[in-house]
Order: structure tokens, then sequence, then C-alpha cells
């Protein structure tokens, strides 16, 4: 038996990746590992309050572990936070991290280097599968989720707090991966088949954030380049009132 951390950001894919994970007979999720703005109480990038994982994680039956990030943290401040939380888990016995990476192989090989260091391995069941497939079977499991964060660069902002569904998918630009793996567009999943409960939630703001681009060598000569201001727009959730 693998025993094993699943990487939770409480999107899309995250949920399929958990689905396969919790249905090998050779695998044992023990927990739920997410990583949160210590700022903001909410998940980094996708703007998804703490409140709303923690009642996924009740859902799901897993135990939530959450890790605080301070305010612009950088690359080496991340890493050494999260190396001590994984010796804690190999301290556990714990020797797989699970993830729901579909393509990007510079993300999976830094994951992988990563754990090495602390003696751990990754798992990836979503790998080199064609983003389109991992939808449609999304979808026919009976998942459903909701649009929480998009990136102005691709999607505008009436595509924040839309529901994922045979629309959304046509009226996605040719240039966005069905799957939004290059960080076209987050989600927040509400419903399906590893919840004991549907999720009920109701819109929130939207708002838009704006991060200054970074000036950045451009080739050995020391000549530099800008790359473009990141744009994005976020649509609160919220537990529904009764």
């Amino acid at each position: 038996m693998k025993k094993s951390i699943f990487n939770w950001s409480g999107g899309k894919d995250s949920a399929l990746g958990l689905y396969h994970s919790l249905n090998d007979k050779d695998v044992e999720v023990k927990y739920l590992l997410t990583t949160l703005s210590e700022k903001y109480n909410r998940v980094s990038m996708h703007g998804v309050r703490k409140e709303l994982l923690q009642i996924q994680a009740k859902n799901i039956g897993v135990e939530l572990k959450e890790i605080y990030l301070p305010e612009s943290a950088s690359l080496e401040t991340y890493n050494n936070i999260m190396k001590k939380a994984f010796e804690g888990f190999k301290e556990e016995g714990i020797e797989y991290s699970i993830f729901g990476d579909i393509f990007l192989e510079d993300l999976k090989k830094y994951r992988e280097d990563r754990l090495a260091e602390v003696r751990m391995k990754g798992m990836f069941p979503l790998w080199k599968r064609s983003s389109t497939d991992i939808l449609k079977e999304f979808m026919n499991l009976g998942f459903k989720t909701v649009i929480v964060c998009v990136n102005d660069r691709y999607l505008d902002s009436s595509f924040a707090g839309r529901v994922i569904d045979e629309d959304f998918l046509n009226a996605l630009p040719g240039n966005v991966d069905p799957c939004g793996e290059n960080g076209e567009f987050h989600s927040f999943v509400f419903d399906g088949p590893i919840f004991k409960n549907k999720i009920h939630y109701e819109h929130g703001e939207l708002e838009c954030r704006a991060y200054k681009a970074k000036t950045v060598d451009a080739d050995k000569s020391g000549r530099t380049r800008k790359e473009k201001d990141a744009v994005f727009w976020y649509r609160d959730i919220l537990i529904k009132s009764s």
C-alpha cells in the first residue's frame, strides 16, 4: 500500500486525480495538502476561501493539512517551508505525493526534484492524458465545478463564475487548453462522486487584480526584457446562506 498525501487545490484536476487515487487499491490517501496565503486565508492564484476547502475535505472524508505562505514569498522561502512540511510527512511513513498535473514537464521535474530531497516520490494519475478527454470524463462522472479565476490574457471576465459544461467548452477560444493547464483559468469543485454532499454556493464579488511584470535577463549580453503585466479576474465563491 502506497501511503500518500494528495496535493489539493479544490479544482477539477485535483478532484479527478483524487477520484482515481481513492479508487486505486494500492494507494492510501492519508491527507489532502493545500497551500494558503497567510494574509488572505485563500488558495494562492485560485483565490478560494479556506472555509470552502475545509467543507470539501469534510465531504470527501480525508483530513486537510494547511500550509500558510507569507505574502510575496520567494521561491527559496516557498521551498524551505514545503521541505519542512514534507519532512514531517516522511516521519509519519508517507512515501508518495500525488499531483493533478497533466503535461507541464518542467513543473513535474521541479516537483520530483524537491521530493527527492526528502526521499519521497511523486505520483501523477492524469499525466499525459488528453485535456479534452480528462474534462469529458470529469463531467461524465458527475463532477461539477465553477470557474473562480481567469487570466485576462486568454479569457474575459464573463467566464469567471461560469460552471464548466458543454456550452463552456464550446465558448473557449482555440488557444485555451480545455483544462486550463497553462494557467488560463482555475476552478472550484462543488459536487461529484468523491463528495458525500453537494456544496451549495453563491457568487460573491468580481475582482480584478494586476500583477506587475518582472524585468528579466534576455541574453548573455546583459540586455533585459520586461514580461507583460498579468491581469486576473476573480469571482468570489461564498457558502449559500440558508
